[in-house]
């Protein structure tokens, strides 16, 4: 008789727990309505457009803007997180140097590694003063 009984209030516990979550989603749904995300709500749904979604609901424009925020302001930590290894990495005496600046700085190193961190490979375009041999014929390039 137990045996049946413990399914009966796994359910009933299942149930509540999703009951919970439905108002839980709700609650948040509805406080978007007087959020005001960093990202403006015509940029989200431009892009949302763009890539063929639809939707009139302010909710859903905030929440994929509020998603965005979050993996943007991951992406710039790890960044941050890869430029203070990079500088920690430069020998002592350059290092003592760059003190008087104290200022970190942002390069695409930094940010392709973070971004790679989260599956999205980014590899910037070469300049000619990136690289001497830029714009030579590929066959005839020393690298």
């Amino acid at each position: 008789m137990n045996q049946n009984q413990q399914p009966q209030q796994t359910s009933s516990s299942e149930g509540r727990s999703s009951a919970d979550d439905d108002s839980a989603l709700s609650d948040f749904l509805s406080s978007l309505t007087d959020y005001t995300p960093t990202i403006p709500d015509e940029l989200v749904q431009h892009y949302l457009a763009k890539s063929g979604f639809q939707c009139p609901d302010v909710r859903l424009t905030r929440l994929v803007a509020v998603a965005t925020q979050k993996f943007v302001a991951e992406v710039a930590g790890d960044a941050l997180q890869h430029c203070k290894a990079r500088q920690a990495s430069i020998p002592k005496d350059k290092r003592d140097r760059q003190q008087k600046d104290r200022r970190l700085v942002l390069t695409m190193e930094d940010l392709s590694k973070a971004l790679r961190e989260y599956g999205v490979n980014l590899r910037h375009q070469e300049y000619f003063a990136d690289n001497p041999s830029t714009g030579m014929d590929p066959t005839t390039r020393d690298e």
